[in-house]
């Protein structure tokens, strides 16, 4: 038989004065559910958010160096190009796929044979380079 869950429910003074004690004695929301055995990881960070208590809430706080803002910059700007190079790339491959395709048709030649053949070619080449 499955056993239900126990809800809790804390009095609006309670929920207050726990917010009040985590405060004044700079507990954690760790400490204070120790403190107060209230089960749940969020309650008491809920009750933050609900109550206005928003200097107990963990706040995320960027630190930048001088130079770092520039870099940021200079990266996003990198990133932009590569993906615009990567499109131009995509779209000649596509450009380069079709128009093999309609020269085959055209000569009646075997799609996949011609790939398979320009594959070994370009590795045959390749391994000369290499080997240079």
């Amino acid at each position: 038989m499955k056993q239900s869950k126990q809800i809790l429910r804390y009095s609006e003074s309670f929920k207050l004065s726990v917010l009040k004690d985590i405060e004044s004695n700079h507990l954690s929301f760790g400490e204070a559910m120790l403190k107060y055995n209230i089960k749940g990881r969020s309650t008491i960070q809920n009750w933050a958010k609900k109550y206005g208590n928003f200097s107990l809430l963990n706040k995320i706080v960027i630190m930048k160096k001088p130079g770092e803002i520039d870099r940021l910059k200079e990266m996003k700007n990198e990133i932009r190009r590569l993906k615009e190079a990567l499109a131009d790339t995509v779209l000649d491959r596509k450009i380069a796929e079709s128009t093999l395709e309609v020269i085959c048709e055209d000569m009646d030649l075997d799609l996949e044979k011609v790939k398979k053949k320009a594959g070994e070619e370009l590795q045959r080449r390749q391994s000369k380079k290499t080997k240079k």
